[in-house]
């Protein structure tokens, strides 16, 4: 159940850890954010774990600003009457105190979960699998679904909705350094990495990546959950990198981009002109990919995509 490589993302490893001391009969609570004002450190459905014997913790609610004292409080037994909700910041006062800047406030869930209820969610992490977890703070009810939307977190009429699983994916067209690079910022970013890459003699140098041997437009072709779904190609092929263009951009995904020069972009982009792709299309493919930081090593190119990629998944988009 350990994920040292990271590639199940921060919620699995919080689970894992409460769920290994939950079956070590370890009393322990899981901690979620509900909602936040001003400028929070942590967005709504961040997690953490506490152990009340000695107030470990694993995750985070607040960046550090709360963390000591939720795991004090709970360690006393202050906490004791779970699920409960406890706010932080809800006075100047009280954001000073704890750190929380320009005077955010906090609203966490506090509950108690068995390892019971604990190991599907667990389990289906590790499967690749979405489902919903719901906890009601009016009747105490836990309960597990299949998802009815993929909002990752959602707190409605009292109740705290959270979707676990497979949220984010990142597909990388072609093996090499930039994908070996891009893969290991990526899933600490939480998204599940997959290399798509059918040339003999190119391989991933991460065995903690799923490498595909398909076709690229075949792979994609395929793909669920595209709204949540990133595609980058890196081949300098393009035998493969425009037929994985020209079924990611017909739509879908999240992001799309393409390495390449400012030149070499506007060659392809005739191509693609060329193989009946529209402007509208075209203006959606970001190439030159990721932003201008002045990169050329392969590390700093990753990066460069890795920060376009977080902007365009949290709803920030440039000019292409």
């Amino acid at each position: 159940m350990s994920d040292p490589t990271g590639r199940f993302g921060g919620d699995f490893e919080v689970l894992s850890t409460i769920l290994a001391w939950a079956e070590d009969d370890e009393p322990a609570a899981l901690v979620c954010v509900l909602r936040t004002w001003g400028s929070s450190p942590r967005p709504p459905g961040s997690l953490m774990a506490v152990r009340r014997r000695d107030g470990h913790v694993a995750g985070s609610v607040s960046g550090g600003c709360v963390e000591s004292d939720l795991a004090a409080r709970y360690s006393a037994g202050e906490l004791a009457a779970c699920p409960t909700v406890v706010d932080y910041g809800v006075d100047p006062a009280g954001a000073a105190r704890f750190g929380l800047p320009c005077g955010g406030q906090l609203e966490l869930l506090v509950e108690e979960p068995e390892a019971a209820a604990l190991r599907p969610v667990v389990a289906a992490i590790e499967a690749g699998a979405l489902i919903e977890r719901r906890v009601c703070l009016k009747t105490h009810e836990v309960s597990l679904h299949r998802p009815s939307e993929e909002t990752a977190f959602r707190w409605v009429d009292d109740t705290a909705i959270k979707v676990y699983g497979p949220l984010w994916r990142l597909i990388l067209v072609g093996a090499g350094q930039i994908a070996d690079y891009l893969s290991r910022i990526a899933m600490m970013l939480g998204f599940h990495v997959t290399v798509c890459d059918p040339r003999t003699g190119f391989d991933s140098e991460l065995d903690v990546v799923t490498v595909s041997r398909q076709m690229p437009d075949d792979l994609i072709h395929d793909l669920t959950h595209r709204h949540r779904t990133a595609v980058v190609t890196l081949a300098h092929d393009p035998k493969l990198d425009d037929l994985a263009l020209l079924e990611a951009l017909q739509g879908g995904f999240f992001y799309v981009g393409a390495l390449g020069s400012r030149r070499s972009s506007a060659a392809r982009r005739e191509r693609l002109r060329l193989m009946d792709m529209d402007e509208a299309q075209l203006d959606s493919l970001r190439a030159p990919v990721g932003i201008d930081i002045g990169s050329h090593t392969p590390a700093e190119i990753a990066v460069a995509i890795a920060a376009e990629l977080t902007a365009a998944r949290n709803g920030l988009h440039r000019a292409v």
